[in-house]
């Protein structure tokens, strides 16, 4: 995977709704990461946003998972979001060293922050960042709408960004906020994913995309066609960007993800280039009937 193109990946590795579709029937808990690491080529780390793991559990992680798989997890709330990355170093260095058997298998370090960090902060980001050591890749997640504004605060934080060649991530929220709400998972969606506006920018070598579908599958191909150029641009420029897929409840997660890549690869074989194929596994679920993903 040291070669591929881009790295597409999901929200999670483990969901009780996938056991009778992605992982298929038979599939024990403590086998999911394995499973879904055979597919695709990277996974946001939400459960580091609410708790450190136990040392045994990164060591669990780092054996279900290849060299060349690569986790983006988040750090923990308590540095990000209650401490709003001041005076935390003692705990910013705790964390790192209970993750770091997968040191090697880290695509980036999330600093997600709260809409509560604007761009009167940014001296503390520049000063937490400095923290970590230089061959950490970095990626960070504002929802301040300061940093959306394209007025000099925007400006001084996205330079800042490519002097650090730090991802600022891009979140894609369109495609939910776009759905009625009028389903459980779509007003829990509302409520809890922000609605800023979409810059299509890469301040480093691994832009991130996180895109929050919508729960029609066939309309999320309309809010994904524009990205299907700006990602051939920087794959072209010999970037390596991260596609995340999100749904409201995440339960048809996977399909859309694959359904997605697949769109892409034969836009992008219309310019004579293509994407690495997706691993294919056989899926058994409840009827008995193979699937093939």
């Amino acid at each position: 995977m040291s070669e591929l193109k881009l790295r597409l990946g999901l929200t999670m590795w483990s969901h009780s709704d996938w056991q009778h579709s992605f992982y298929g029937k038979g599939t024990k808990p403590n086998e999911r990461l394995e499973r879904y690491a055979s597919v695709f080529h990277t996974v946001e780390g939400n459960t580091t946003f609410y708790a450190t793991p136990s040392s045994a559990t990164v060591n669990s992680w780092n054996h279900a998972t290849p060299d060349d798989f690569r986790f983006t997890f988040k750090l923990p709330k308590l540095i990000t979001h209650e401490q709003m990355l001041t005076q935390c170093r003692p705990e910013l260095t705790n964390f790192l060293k209970v993750m770091e058997p997968l040191h090697s298998k880290i695509g980036m370090w999330t600093i997600q922050l709260p809409s509560s960090f604007a761009p009167e902060h940014l001296a503390s980001l520049q000063s937490f960042c400095q923290w970590f050591p230089s061959d950490m890749q970095l990626g960070v997640e504002v929802r301040h709408l300061g940093f959306f504004n394209k007025s000099d605060d925007e400006r001084r934080f996205n330079q800042w960004l490519m002097e650090q060649n730090i991802d600022r991530i891009i979140m894609d929220s369109r495609p939910v906020f776009a759905a009625k709400p009028d389903t459980p998972a779509v007003i829990d969606a509302h409520e809890k994913k922000p609605k800023v506006p979409v810059h299509a920018i890469a301040t480093a070598q691994h832009p991130m995309i996180r895109f929050i579908g919508h729960p029609d599958m066939e309309q999320n191909l309309r809010f994904f066609n524009p990205w299907k150029n700006k990602l051939v641009e920087w794959i072209q420029q010999g970037k390596q960007p991260y596609v995340m897929i999100h749904t409201p409840d995440n339960i048809q997660a996977p399909e859309l993800a694959i359904k997605l890549y697949d769109a892409l690869n034969q836009h992008m074989a219309t310019l004579q280039t293509t994407l690495s194929p997706l691993n294919t596994i056989p899926v058994l679920r409840d009827d008995q009937q193979i699937s093939m993903f």
